[in-house]
């Protein structure tokens, strides 16, 4: 208990409980055990700055936020509800659907739930408690666990994250994310439809057939930005760095000019709040990569690999344990910490049970994500509670028939990777 590496964890584990956030508290325990250890204390500054500067793909995380932030300022958002209102508003339960569908496309712009959830949130939550349609606990829980999705279908943050930690190819690992994120979205209608007709929802007018060309129409040019996205990774001519600043560009570009619906006050706020969110992310992502320097001398990876190799772990064990770890860890950390810090811990071990990797990203995603909506933390859960002003615990209730749902699909996706790694092998992916 007296070791540096134990004391490390101590000094982590204390500065945050003190309120520190935990990328600083990272890079000081690091420092405490270079101290300890009577190693060079410059050894934290060289292993942030090679880490933060020769590392290309962290310039996706920045630009992903920014296309998120010109996206909501724009009128985008309320012409891409409309669209979806004119698919499935005619159901029973349609404004709930349209919830859900809107996530989906979404998903294919911001690459984070926490964008989507701040983003459509409130709009959502004022549409479907107009006139007591919808309870406001319910609402929330909807736009909280439809949130998750957004990651999941690419283009996602923590893909890009997890490709830093493990070296797998962005582009596959966007697109083994495409049927999970859908499988996801599938289960999630299908709790809708069955609390729908039990709780007995209303069903929306029905947009009549003429308006639909006009509605379409109005929403193509949002509704091509992931076309122009994946378009450009999978046509070779960007690499997804490159593609997130494309994004960023269209965009601006559809809010500004085409739509003309961004002031310059409101460019300048979405510039600032990028800037703030990109600060908050790379001081997460410097402390993982010193405080993983640490864990790497130490050998933790290697001993964990034996230890495990001693339970005779099949690699569907393995998984299983991997997605219990998560599930109980995202109940009590942020995910990109889990995503720097824990997940690297696990990848040796993985790669020598011969799990491939993507199908690997994919699990660890999924699980990341089920986390934002697991008490007592759910990050989405306090988001939407600040949104909407709905007790906390009214949107737990909510949300735990839709968690047991997610976790039903987390099984589906762990035990058959074919089910994931389809849509990359079809685009050439050798795994």
């Amino acid at each position: 208990m007296t070791s540096p590496f134990s004391l490390c964890i101590l000094a982590i584990v204390t500065l945050s409980l003190l309120g520190l956030p935990i990328g600083h508290a990272m890079i000081a325990g690091s420092i405490f055990y270079l101290l300890l250890a009577g190693q060079d204390l410059s050894i934290a500054a060289e292993q942030l700055l090679n880490g933060m500067y020769t590392n290309y793909v962290i310039l996706a995380v920045p630009l992903f936020i920014l296309a998120a932030e010109l996206m909501n300022i724009g009128s985008m958002t309320e012409r891409l509800l409309r669209f979806c209102d004119a698919l499935v508003g005619r159901f029973r339960g349609g404004l709930a659907q349209v919830n859900i569908v809107q996530s989906v496309i979404f998903a294919g712009m911001s690459g984070s739930a926490i964008a989507d959830a701040a983003g459509t949130g409130r709009m959502m939550q004022a549409m479907m408690t107009k006139d007591g349609k919808y309870p406001p606990s319910f609402a929330a829980a909807l736009t909280a666990v439809s949130s998750v999705i957004g990651p999941i279908i690419p283009p996602s943050i923590p893909m890009v994250l997890y490709a830093l930690v493990s070296d797998a190819s962005i582009g596959f690992l966007f697109l083994a994310g495409v049927v999970p994120g859908l499988l996801m979205a599938g289960v999630q209608m299908g709790i809708v439809g069955f609390t729908a007709k039990k709780r007995n929802f209303p069903v929306e007018p029905p947009i009549p057939l003429r308006e639909w060309p006009g509605i379409t129409w109005r929403a193509f040019p949002a509704l091509m930005m992931p076309v122009v996205l994946l378009g450009g990774i999978y046509g070779g001519a960007t690499t997804p760095t490159e593609a997130a600043a494309v994004a960023a560009a269209y965009a601006l570009a559809v809010s500004a000019l085409l739509y003309r619906s961004v002031s310059l006050g409101a460019f300048y706020s979405s510039l600032a709040y990028s800037a703030r969110t990109t600060a908050s992310i790379g001081m997460l992502i410097a402390g993982a990569l010193v405080f993983n320097y640490v864990v790497t001398i130490e050998n933790i990876p290697e001993s964990l690999k034996v230890l495990l190799s001693g339970w005779n772990l099949s690699p569907i064990g393995f998984l299983l344990l991997v997605n219990a770890v998560l599930l109980v860890l995202g109940c009590l950390l942020e995910g990109t910490a889990i995503l720097l810090i824990v997940v690297p811990v696990f990848i040796p071990t993985a790669k020598a049970l011969g799990i491939d990797m993507v199908h690997f990203g994919v699990v660890v995603v999924v699980n990341i994500m089920l986390g934002l909506i697991t008490p007592p933390y759910g990050l989405l859960l306090f988001i939407m509670n600040n949104i909407t002003g709905v007790p906390l615990r009214d949107i737990v209730r909510e949300c735990m028939p839709f968690l047991f749902a997610m976790i039903a699909a987390l099984a589906l996706i762990t035990f058959m990777p074919g089910l994931v790694l389809w849509l990359p092998r079809l685009m050439g992916y050798p795994g």
